[in-house]
């Protein structure tokens, strides 16, 4: 008999206080009926231009009710209208770009090889696409209340890959989460779609039953590396397991070279400052680890990204947890020794926090130990500076690093215009551990586009997919090929004619 399902609150993270209540943790037997109706939904989702349409009016919906979202997702996150309107436009564009990848069509990577019998030996009629996985559970970010949250680029790029999605809410935005679900399933039926290609879940538990369901065929997650290490060995440890796209987790190095900080010490400081503190230092490409040279030109980087920090009036963080957490974790780094608080972060008021910076010296970071924990995304306002005393320190720090999402190097203009030499060694050397590597900008603001990738070695993700851009797609197919079929019983999109028009690689041309 199962128990009285919990209640789920909206809490205002400026002042701790409930909002209301918008819904109950989703029991086993809960869970089992959305999967069930996504299971079900398949087929409806297997017409493209239906799909196409889906993904429109999704958009559409959204930014008619911009003005609700937007002020129930501060309400429950703090981030402000600015910063959220700007990530409800990222997320409609998301949804109408993947439904412009729908109608091209090039995401199916349709291959066809004509027979040909005078091979050695005789090669049959071989023609490849990609088809969808099946139900796919995505697990919303806290950070992102929108575009990695129910209506954005996860749910998109399932949806437009033929999956149903049941997405897993996330606690700190509850309300937001089944506003945009109310949406979503507007569009769904506008669509002619039934109301099982998304369906929406609370609660812990939930998210374990999510993952172990057997009718689940794939899963994305955003958020903290013990949470998704969790839920990736529960997707490997089932009967069946199933493809678990992770982000967990990023320090995002930056590295200063000596001519750069000689050129424009300043302006480094305190873009670094903009840098870590937007958005509350809660992104994930946030730069939580910079290498600066010692000397002079490292002294006035540093200067002016204290100043730059002590201008920064105090912000609120998502939640209690996670506030809790970040001053925790700013001063179990500050206690160690030889590590400075030249601008301490900590708190800025009973439900805020203040920005700030630690520093220490590259030889610290290399005797392993307990300072092996400035090697771990501190989630808030707050980045380490690492002083190295020559190049090849700093390769060695670099060394040393798990991987990131991303990897910035602050180059002079001479640096940055010559072709080989140290920068292009230090180029080679992020390469191995970022998935994205910056010259000289700031990793923070993740544009949408074709040729993005978000994603990177481990932790930073646990597969070699980006859950940014039109790639993002890939993660819910998979190839079949079809040998000697006849054209009429060939899925349309290899038949010979060719009636969808799609894009394809003919005998190699």
């Amino acid at each position: 008999m199962e128990q009285t399902p919990a209640p789920v609150w909206s809490v205002d993270p400026r002042t701790g206080e409930r909002r209301e209540q918008v819904a109950t943790e989703a029991t086993p037997r809960a869970v089992d009926e959305a999967v069930r109706a996504a299971h079900a939904a398949r087929g409806a989702l297997s017409d493209a231009t239906v799909r196409a349409a889906f993904l429109r009016t999704a958009a559409t919906l959204l930014d008619e009710d911009a003005a609700r979202v937007v002020e129930t997702a501060d309400a429950e996150t703090a981030l402000g209208p600015v910063r959220l309107t700007g990530e409800l436009a990222r997320t409609t564009g998301q949804l109408r770009a993947f439904a412009d990848a729908v109608d091209e069509g090039s995401y199916l990577d349709v291959r066809i090889d004509r027979a040909d019998p005078s091979l050695s030996p005789p090669r049959p009629d071989l023609r490849r696409y990609k088809v969808p996985l099946g139900v796919s559970a995505v697990y919303a970010a806290s950070n992102f209340p929108l575009a990695f949250s129910v209506p954005g680029g996860d749910t998109a790029s399932a949806l437009a890959a033929g999956c149903p999605v049941v997405v897993k809410a996330h606690p700190g935005h509850p309300a937001t989460s089944e506003l945009c679900a109310s949406l979503l399933r507007r569009a769904a039926a506008l669509a002619g779609l039934p109301a099982g290609v998304l369906a929406v879940v609370h609660g812990f538990g939930a998210g374990l039953e999510l993952i172990g369901h057997p009718l689940v065929a794939a899963a994305g997650f955003t958020g903290s590396v013990r949470g998704g290490r969790a839920l990736f060995d529960a997707a490997a440890a089932r009967p069946v397991p199933i493809p678990f796209h992770g982000e967990l987790g990023s320090l995002n190095p930056v590295v200063v070279t000596p001519a750069a900080a000689a050129e424009r010490a300043g302006e480094i400081g305190r873009g670094l400052a903009g840098s870590v503190t937007l958005g509350v230092g809660q992104f994930c490409v946030k730069p939580g680890l910079v290498l600066v040279p010692e000397g002079p030109d490292g002294d006035r980087l540093t200067g002016a990204l204290a100043e730059a920090l002590g201008g920064t009036g105090p912000g609120v963080l998502l939640d209690r947890r996670i506030r809790e957490n970040f001053l925790a974790g700013v001063g179990e780094r500050a206690a160690l020794p030889g590590v400075a608080a030249p601008v301490a972060a900590g708190p800025g008021g009973e439900h805020s926090v203040g920005a700030g910076y630690l520093s220490v010296a590259a030889g610290r970071l290399l005797t392993g130990g307990a300072y092996d924990l400035l090697l771990e995304e501190c989630f808030g306002p707050v980045t380490v500076v690492v002083r190295y005393a020559d190049p090849g320190e700093a390769a060695s720090v670099l060394g040393r690093l798990p991987g990131n999402l991303s990897a910035t190097l602050q180059l002079s203009a001479a640096e940055a215009e010559g072709a080989g030499g140290p920068a292009a060694e230090l180029i080679r050397q992020v390469t191995e551990v970022a998935g994205r590597v910056v010259v000289n900008g700031w990793p923070t603001g993740v544009v949408v586009a074709p040729a993005q990738h978000h994603g990177g070695p481990y932790p930073a993700a646990t597969s070699h997919s980006t859950s940014v851009g039109g790639a993002a797609i890939e993660r819910w197919l998979r190839p079949v090929a079809y040998q000697s079929v006849p054209d009429a019983l060939l899925p349309v999109e290899l038949r010979e004619a060719n009636p969808r028009g799609l894009p394809r690689r003919v005998t190699g041309k």
